[in-house]
């Protein structure tokens, strides 16, 4: 097999170029056919997979963070609508969040990211595919999109220099509840449903975490056909402070405040104010009115443990 590695070398404040020298000792231990290849810009990894999707590589693997993966998946999904084989898609968790990692089983670091390859186990997940924003054609995600609270909380961590994992967003939580606390007016159309409400926040959920520590879907597969969604109501500074150990352990679905659902569609739409959004962490809109989300099952086969 031919293995195509794609590394960020920014991912985890550098600790994925760091771990570089000890990736391709993994390679030339096991005799692998290998080509390794740094990113160098915003975007740079969906050029890269899209490529090694085309010249014919078995095996793209994303080094790095949330960020890393969501491209390599977008790269191998524009490949393949084009009608193009699709490699198998690897992970090796060394970023910030991981959270696709995790909806997949994958815990961080190397050696757990090595296991994976070694055992050669995989699963066929789903994408989800969403338009509105910057991308009115449509971004593809493998974990998650989150509008409102969410998203502001992802854009404050982004902010900190010193901070990292789950650390900077939990003080990225703890800002935002300060800086953005006006939930918009939305009309919210998925399954059988359509209602208005002010969303501090509107999780829609293949994977299950957001945040690298915050359970907006605990129950979720990445293989079911479905999104997990997690809807919560306009509350109180006070209020959302008592429920982020909530979300931290799961357990918001109990709350008054919150709704939750399971679809294969979801549309929203800001009816007063806008709509920060984010697809697996990277952005899609900060003021957007409109974000139409689709599943698409079955799409790309990932090494799983």
């Amino acid at each position: 097999m031919r293995y195509k590695l794609i590394v960020n070398p920014t991912s985890g404040r550098g600790t994925a170029e760091e771990a570089i020298p000890m990736l391709e000792q993994y390679f030339k231990d096991r005799d692998l056919s290998y080509d390794l290849v740094r990113t160098e810009a915003p975007d740079h990894a969906i050029e890269l997979a899209k490529e090694a999707a085309l010249q014919g590589y078995d095996v793209v693997i994303a080094a790095g963070g949330d960020g890393t993966a969501n491209e390599v998946l977008n790269g191998l999904m524009k490949a393949k609508v084009e009608g193009n084989a699709t490699p198998i898609m690897g992970l090796i968790a060394i970023g910030r969040g991981n959270d696709f990692a995790y909806g997949c089983g994958i815990d961080p670091g190397l050696e757990i990211g090595f296991e994976t390859l070694d055992r050669g186990k995989r699963q066929v997940i789903d994408v989800g595919l969403v338009k509105g924003g910057f991308f009115p054609e449509g971004r593809y995600f493998g974990n998650g999109v989150g509008v409102g609270f969410d998203a502001m909380v992802g854009f404050e961590a982004l902010k900190m220099k010193r901070l990292q994992g789950f650390l900077s967003y939990l003080v990225g939580a703890l800002k935002t509840i300060f800086l953005y606390y006006k939930a918009p007016l939305v009309k919210l159309e998925y399954g059988d449903e359509v209602t208005e409400l002010h969303a501090l926040m509107v999780s829609v959920m293949n994977g299950r975490r957001m945040g690298g520590g915050f359970m907006m879907a605990p129950e979720a597969g990445i293989d079911d056909g479905l999104f997990d969604l997690c809807i919560a109501e306009q509350v109180s500074k006070l209020r959302v402070l008592a429920l982020i150990p909530k979300f931290m352990a799961g357990t918001q679905a109990a709350e008054a405040s919150i709704r939750t659902g399971r679809a294969a569609e979801i549309r929203v739409t800001a009816l007063e104010g806008s709509l920060p959004a984010h697809a697996d962490g990277e952005t899609l809109c900060l003021e957007g009115d409109q974000l139409s989300i689709q599943i698409l099952p079955a799409q790309i086969e990932i090494f799983t443990p």
